[in-house]
């Protein structure tokens, strides 16, 4: 059916789009900040560079000995964000061990490991994969005009960001406090998700509040 095409090149582009920032993340900025939560609960960050990434997700290693090994196996969730010239991409959500699975093939891809961690030395290593997440690239190269585009890793289909709902009175003062400019006035108002700051300015200012935030 046309309905149905349509759902497979939507879903087809998706699937491209997504694997797209997977490998900007894995090729052209590599290394990333990582957070989890220590023993105490508190936010801890460390610097993990992302080595292999496929439909599945995103693939990195850390040592046995580590405390990021313990939090990753205890919390199974981790946030990481990636920067380079006036980009950014993150990703939060889920993380598995899969032990030596891929180890021998991001060793090849990340020749430097091979002076790391020299011979049968890799064997204290153990690979995660980040998967089941959502991402989001961020893009302030031109100032007047960011770009964002969230993405998913798996199944998870929610929308973040800031949306106008039915109840709008087409006033417009939200376009007028937008320092993107990206309320958009069609059949319906709505906020051009891929220039919003998500700063919040149009939620303050609605008169009916008729703008939600979905996180």
């Amino acid at each position: 059916s046309l309905v149905g095409s349509e759902m497979c090149i939507r879903d087809r582009k998706r699937g491209m789009q997504e694997m797209n920032y997977l490998k900007m993340l894995v090729d052209d900025f590599h290394s990333t900040v990582v957070a989890t939560l220590d023993q105490q609960g508190y936010p801890q960050t460390r610097a993990i560079d992302m080595m292999l990434y496929d439909k599945e997700g995103v693939y990195f290693l850390t040592a046995k000995g580590k405390a990021f090994y313990q939090q990753l196996i205890q919390q199974n969730f981790m946030s990481l964000t990636a920067l380079k010239d006036k980009k950014a991409i993150s990703l939060k959500g889920k993380v598995k061990c899969i032990h030596h699975t891929y180890l021998d093939e991001i060793f090849q891809k990340n020749t430097y490991m091979q002076k790391i961690y020299p011979e049968n030395t890799r064997d204290i290593l153990e690979v995660f994969c980040l998967y089941e997440a959502t991402g989001e690239y961020f893009d302030i190269t031109a100032p007047s005009s960011i770009i964002k585009e969230t993405f998913t890793i798996g199944s998870i289909e929610k929308e973040t960001g800031y949306f106008i709902n039915d109840t709008c009175i087409r006033c417009l003062k939200c376009l007028d406090v937008c320092p993107q400019k990206c309320v958009h006035v069609d059949q319906k108002v709505k906020i051009d998700q891929r220039h919003c700051l998500s700063c919040g300015r149009c939620l303050e200012i609605c008169p009916v509040r008729a703008i939600e935030r979905e996180i």
